[in-house]
């Protein structure tokens, strides 16, 4: 039985990310942390689902998230990621990025490090916009609206590197390829990959949508095939590359009516792809099941479930014409507000939303 957990926060939400679990974990987990954007006052907030409460009479569960701790944030909260058990790091509007503790002992957080000014236009202009990071402790990688990457470590107070003008457009997010390679999404459509042991300031590789230049918002990377990248556009289309042929998308989906704001393969489970967008919609792609057998695994019940032609490989990147199709399902029955921003680990999905509310979903594929 799915259980779908809610809570009203009265905070935008812009990022919601599940804490790690230890290795060789068994239970599910149980600890995420939310970071809010467009309020008068934004918080990066610590949140526990461990307690189920119990089940009623007509079978529903009488429980929601309940929070740990938060503490104030300076701006918008852009992007955030947990470095570890312990830290979270959070990017900011203002061109911050900082480092939270949390202490498990007594429920708080406390600012560990922070870097004020990692991002900014110039002295005229002032700060930039911090729109990414990617930890690969101890280092952090961040990308902002400047074009600018900068490389941190948690042990120092300035950047260890820095490619000041790594674009000429805004960089929107950030993973990590292969330990000294990461790969940035800009404003104009394009994929750079950039590698660290090489010290000059320009890309290794660059990838570009063809026709119009269609920002990407958001990206992901294949968690076993480092070759294999998903990427979301600011007209809703799901794009799945391989970097190690070509310049252009191998597969282009439309997907959602707006913005996509996030893409994540399941981290054990890469068969699964979730997006969600600006138009209410978080969609779960499944490209596990043989088409033969997809009919038995429809979801009924308020949810829409469409198929989608497509060559799925890898699953993601194959022609087998027995994989020619994958299992789309919308994972919220009635879209309002913006989907901004969602996670997923085990059987638990967690997202955040502008209608200034948190949902975890357990048990996403019983």
């Amino acid at each position: 039985m799915e259980e779908v957990l809610a809570k009203y926060v009265s905070q935008k939400v812009s990022k919601a990310r599940w804490r790690p679990l230890p290795p060789a974990a068994l239970q599910p987990p149980e600890v995420f942390a939310t970071g809010s954007w467009d309020n008068e006052e934004n918080k990066v907030s610590i949140w526990s689902v461990g307690d189920f409460g119990t089940l009623s009479a007509n079978g529903e569960y009488h429980a929601e998230p309940h929070l740990l701790c938060d503490i104030q944030h300076n701006g918008d909260v852009m992007d955030m990621q947990f470095l570890d058990q312990e830290r979270i790091v959070a990017a900011s509007s203002t061109g911050s990025v900082t480092i939270f503790r949390h202490h498990q002992n007594n429920q708080t957080l406390s600012v560990s490090q922070k870097w004020e000014n990692a991002h900014f236009y110039d002295q005229s202009c002032g700060n930039a916009p911090c729109t990414g990071i990617i930890c690969n402790s101890p280092e952090i990688f961040t990308v902002g609206e400047d074009g600018r990457i900068n490389v941190f470590t948690t042990d120092r107070k300035e950047a260890v590197r820095t490619v000041d003008n790594a674009d000429s457009s805004t960089l929107h997010a950030v993973t990590r390829l292969r330990t000294t390679e990461i790969l940035t999404v800009n404003s104009i459509g394009q994929l750079k990959i950039w590698d660290f042991r090489q010290q000059g300031n320009e890309p290794s590789q660059i990838f570009s949508l063809t026709g119009e230049r269609i920002p990407l918002h958001c990206v992901d990377r294949h968690p076993s095939q480092q070759h294999i990248v998903a990427t979301g556009s600011q007209d809703g289309m799901l794009s799945i590359w391989d970097v190690r042929q070509g310049s252009m998308p191998v597969s282009l989906l439309n997907a959602h009516e707006a913005e996509l704001w996030e893409v994540h393969f399941h981290p054990s489970n890469p068969d699964h792809l979730f997006t969600c967008s600006e138009d209410g919609t978080l969609w779960h792609w499944d490209a596990s099941i043989d088409v033969s057998e997809r009919k038995s695994y429809l979801h009924t019940g308020g949810r829409s479930t469409t198929f989608l032609p497509q060559s799925v490989i890898s699953t993601w990147l194959s022609n087998d014409p027995t994989k020619d199709r994958m299992e789309i399902t919308n994972l919220i029955s009635n879209p309002t507000l913006s989907v901004n921003s969602l996670d997923v680990l085990g059987s638990c999905l967690v997202y955040g939303t502008d209608a200034e509310s948190i949902y975890v979903k357990k048990n996403l594929f019983s």
